[in-house]
């Protein structure tokens, strides 16, 4: 799945329905529905989107049905799966639905008398013999018969009891008609709505990943349990219905006294149930072929007319054969659909043959997009792609190893898109996005391994946490540094022939690891151990080293790096928190042969200096380590950067800067040492450097922005980045122009920002003038690239006028990028009345959509006006936003996180603990972690500032003296 989070709502149907008539059955459904909805309205939700007993109900037994994994006795070799979603509400009801049959044909692999099936708010019509099921032999022996069937709400199970025992090696089908809401829930069998020319349109289509599909039919939902799937759509007339497979046939037909199409699919490859995906909508598409491979970018008619499909389409050929090299394996299917979905909580989804994206995802603009935009579309379609290997081709036993699934295409998706957009040095980026971003996450204490044990792992709740920052980014982080001291030939080598044997099978993380020994052995590269004795230090324990040089001395050791120094780690280490260590390094600007720290400590006397060299280690960041120095090293590196910056690599200027900062949080070196990196910036005209400052200045903005500091930092930064601010308008021609390179249009966003941010008149005339000229010629004359900043900025000067003038835009907005820019705008106001009411938007659907309310209520906390308001609202409507929102989404981390990562005072500290004991009943699904790191990092942040405040003002003073 992309980089993004998907909402699942935790409103359960789960009564069985009896009587076969299809009326019957969806009158039914809404009473049980209304029922519990108003039973929900009573009983909190657990994490997975089932409802919890109530209180008094006994622990579970230890009957099969009671535990969350499938027994090992069925094996489902191949599904045929009819569904029909109605895309308008009953007129009884007002419910939409959606009708399915399905017959599973299994292999007992061990005899038993219990089938249990995952089935989760599915209504099943009463068979022929009474039950909720029917149980035939694929020879036509004679079978045992059904004694009972039930359903098992906390579990997600169908169960079907036998009066005898299926026997070994026989094949059975298992026959089932049902049927489920077709909410606005996002999971499972879902609808998406929008409008187009002032009518509602309904999309019916799938997210199944981690554990829906079981929403959508009864079937085996566990990765492991790979099947061919023969799929086939009912549909209304002029509706596209699209799946996995081709479509091999579509025909009229006349059902329930409706006229209506019948499309039947090509059966799928071998395949897990989450990877499914089936969509009937009123789309056009754009398509061409590339290699015998049909590729086809669906979207909304009007995106389609307007050509925002055209760079999706342009790249995913390049990107597909770019892949087929890189694994030495041809592209197994047929044809690959990608669609654009205004509905989806996830960035994309990698479904087989079917990808669906967030609009922002895939759609791109010239007139409205942005290069970060564009980016992120090149970067996500290389993600899904990679995933049509690894994850589709060969798919992990069970979630316990998602980080190596998310975390290989989270690492090679900047591969792919390099690919395609070679001028980018998009390649280079990963360091930013991913590395310093999830270091912040895994220096905490409450941090964990890649790696789980596969029994921890178990309800869908504990699934959807595993999609986290640790996941995607320290996996693409630690695969990257993998391939680094392998080489990319060795480490490719070793892929392919991992996927050659697994292919439309399942394995761990541990066989990848066997295959890169192999072509390590073959190819005699040298290594301090087996691959996986060095990786599991990366993989077995949580967080990462600090290694530190003496360059005097030329002694190395290594520590667990901490945020916080004083927090406890109570997760015991396999490996004592020591790491075998790859440490490509320079010595005053000439690259020196590579070293592995290998213990706690050792000598390294090529790494003594004298005079006026100076050693820089962690080359272009592609290890998963801060590096600290002896001060006489810091200051050489210091001069460095303020007589000579471009002898030093500038990815490594954008490390010694995040390295700086951090060690500072640690109190490993003085927070002034730290801000001292930054005194080059007047003369840095690249982006990395000047993001990486930023992104570390942000945490003192946090921390200050309400106190005496905030004056004389104001003044600091405005006198740094004001030659920036020029050197842009010099060579835009006074912004007529855009900068030519991508990382220098990145630069440009963050030259205007920041000298808007720190009251640089000209910037602030600057962005009114544009927005205002805007408001009263109705043609928007800022370019995309800065649309973002330049909204934000001229919002937060601006009143209720700029403010509603901005909700109009976003309510007309056509293109999901553009309503993305104005949503995140629109948070930027300093009026407090104005983000209040934007706050009771967020959970309105009909204002903003259920996706984008997390994101919402965040970037509202992240404006120093709407922190608190943010804080209030979200503690005041947990109860509501935890029950409508869905406890298993994965946007609840974001959302605790964002509405606290100000706190930073005692007061802040026992709100929060309130917070945590007052909701322990409601829970906090997949932001149970969060609440706990939100605590720890509060915690730091008290004693950092009581440390640093005086020191940092008196730093900032004394910087600014002219």
């Amino acid at each position: 799945m992309g980089k993004g989070f998907y909402i699942s709502k935790a409103v359960g149907v789960v009564t069985i329905i009896l009587g076969a008539g299809a009326l019957a059955t969806i009158i039914a459904l809404s009473v049980v529905y209304s029922q519990e909805k108003a039973k929900n309205n009573q009983v909190s939700p657990t994490d997975g989107g089932t409802t919890k007993p109530p209180v008094t109900t006994p622990t579970p037994s230890n009957e099969p049905w009671d535990k969350y994994r499938l027994p090992k006795s069925l094996v489902p070799d191949q599904y045929n799966v009819t569904l029909w979603p109605r895309l308008t509400p009953n007129d009884v009801t007002k419910l939409y639905i959606f009708t399915g049959q399905s017959s599973v044909e299994f292999l007992c692999a061990e005899e038993t008398d219990l089938i249990l099936i995952h089935s989760n708010k599915l209504n099943y019509t009463e068979q022929d013999n009474g039950k909720l099921a029917k149980l035939t032999s694929l020879n036509g022996d004679k079978v045992p018969s059904v004694k009972s069937t039930w359903l098992q709400p906390v579990t997600q199970y169908l169960v079907v009891q036998l009066d005898g025992k299926l026997m070994k090696d026989q094949k059975y089908i298992l026959f089932t008609d049902f049927t489920g809401e077709l909410a606005d829930d996002l999971g499972g069998f879902y609808r998406s709505e929008y409008m187009e020319n002032g009518e509602k349109k309904v999309v019916a289509t799938t997210q199944m990943q981690p554990t829906d599909a079981r929403k959508a039919f009864p079937c085996f939902d566990e990765p492991a349990m790979k099947a061919i799937f023969h799929i086939t759509l009912i549909h209304d007339k002029g509706t596209v219905a699209l799946s996995n497979g081709e479509e091999k046939e579509s025909t009229s037909v006349t059902m329930e006294g409706q006229n209506v199409q019948k499309t039947v699919f090509a059966p799928t490859e071998k395949m897990s149930t989450y990877l499914l995906a089936f969509i009937v909508s009123d789309y056009d598409f754009i398509n061409n072929t590339i290699d015998g491979v049909l590729i086809r970018i669906f979207a909304r008619k009007p995106a389609i007319a307007a050509g925002q499909g055209d760079y999706a389409l342009n790249k995913t050929g390049p990107i597909l054969k770019f892949f087929e090299k890189y694994y030495n394996s041809t592209y197994p299917l047929p044809k690959s659909d990608q669609i654009a979905l205004p509905d989806f909580n996830a960035g994309a989804m990698e479904n087989w043959g079917l990808i669906t994206y967030r609009e922002t995802a895939l759609l791109y603009d010239d007139e409205f997009s942005s290069n970060s935009n564009k980016q992120r579309i090149a970067t996500i379609i290389a993600h899904e792609l990679a995933h049509m290997w690894f994850g589709n081709l060969v798919t992990l036993r069970w979630w316990n190893d998602l980080w190596l699934n998310e975390g290989f295409a989270s690492y090679v998706e900047y591969l792919g898109a390099h690919e395609a957009e070679p001028d980018w040095n998009v390649k280079d980026l990963i360091v930013l996005s991913d590395v310093h971003r999830v270091f912040a996450v895994d220096a905490l204490a409450s941090s964990h391994p890649l790696s789980s044990k596969e029994e921890d792992i178990q309800k869908p709740a504990q699934i959807s946490e595993l999609f986290d920052a640790i996941s995607y980014s320290k996996g693409a982080s630690v695969l990257r540094m993998l391939s680094d001291f392998l080489t990319e030939d060795v480490f490719t080598m070793g892929l392919r022939t991992y996927l050659t044997e697994f292919a439309f099978g399942n394995a761990d993380y541990t066989d990848l690891w066997k295959h890169l020994q192999r072509a390590v052995n073959a190819n005699g590269t040298k290594l301090p151990d087996t691959v996986e004795n060095i990786m599991n230090t990366w993989v077995l324990q949580m967080g990462f080293p600090v290694v530190t040089i003496n360059t005097t001395s030329g002694e190395v050791s290594q520590q667990h790096f901490l945020l916080d120094p004083d927090s406890v780690v109570t997760t015991p280490s396999p490996y004592n928190y020591e790491w075998i260590v790859p440490m490509k390094w320079m010595k005053t600007g000439v690259t020196q042969a590579p070293q592995w720290l290998k213990a706690k400590s050792a000598t390294i006397d090529e790494m003594k200096t004298s005079g006026k060299d100076w050693v820089l280690a962690n080359l272009n960041v592609v290890g998963y380590y801060r590096v600290n120095y002896d001060q006489t090293n810091w200051d050489k590196l210091l001069n460095g950067l303020n007589t000579s910056h471009e002898n030093m690599p500038v990815i490594n200027r954008a490390q010694l800067v995040d390295d700086a900062f951090n060690l500072a949080r640690a109190k490993i070196i003085p927070t002034v040492l730290a801000l001292s990196t930054t005194k080059y910036l007047n003369k840095e005209r690249e982006y990395m450097p000047w993001e990486s400052a930023l992104n570390n200045l942000d945490f003192f903005y946090l921390m200050f922005d309400r106190t005496e500091v905030y004056g004389p930092m104001q003044d600091y930064l405005r006198k740094q980045v004001t030659p920036l601010f020029e050197h842009f308008k010099n060579i835009t021609d006074t912004w007529k122009k855009v900068p030519a390179g991508h990382m220098d249009q990145y630069n440009e966003v963050n030259a205007i920002s920041l000298a808007c941010r720190t009251g640089l008149v000209e910037c602030q005339d600057l962005v009114k003038r544009w927005f205002k000229q805007w408001m009263d010629t109705k043609v928007n004359p800022i370019h995309p690239n800065l649309r973002s900043t330049v909204y934000c900025n001229a919002i937060a000067a601006g009143g209720a006028k700029e403010w509603e003038f901005a909700w109009t835009e976003f309510k007309n907005a056509t293109i999901a990028i553009e309503a993305d820019k104005l949503r995140y705008a629109l948070s930027c106001t300093k009026q407090p009345w104005l983000l209040n009411r934007y706050l009771e938007y967020t959970l309105d659907p009909r204002m903003i959509r259920k996706q984008d309310a997390t994101s919402t209520i965040v970037y509202i906390a992240s404006n120093v006006i709407g922190q608190s308001l943010a804080w209030d609202f979200v503690r005041a409507r947990w109860s509501y936003i935890f029950n409508e929102y869905g406890g298993g989404s994965f946007s609840f981390s974001n959302l605790v996180n964002g509405v606290t990562e100000r706190f930073s005072t005692e007061f802040e500290l026992q709100q929060l603990k309130q917070f945590k004991a007052d909701n322990a009943e409601v829970g906090f699904g997949s932001g149970t972690l969060a609440v706990d790191q939100s605590i720890e990092r509060t915690m730091g942040n008290i004693k950092w500032i009581a440390a640093n405040k005086q020191n940092v003002m008196d730093w900032f003073t004394t910087e600014t003296e002219p």
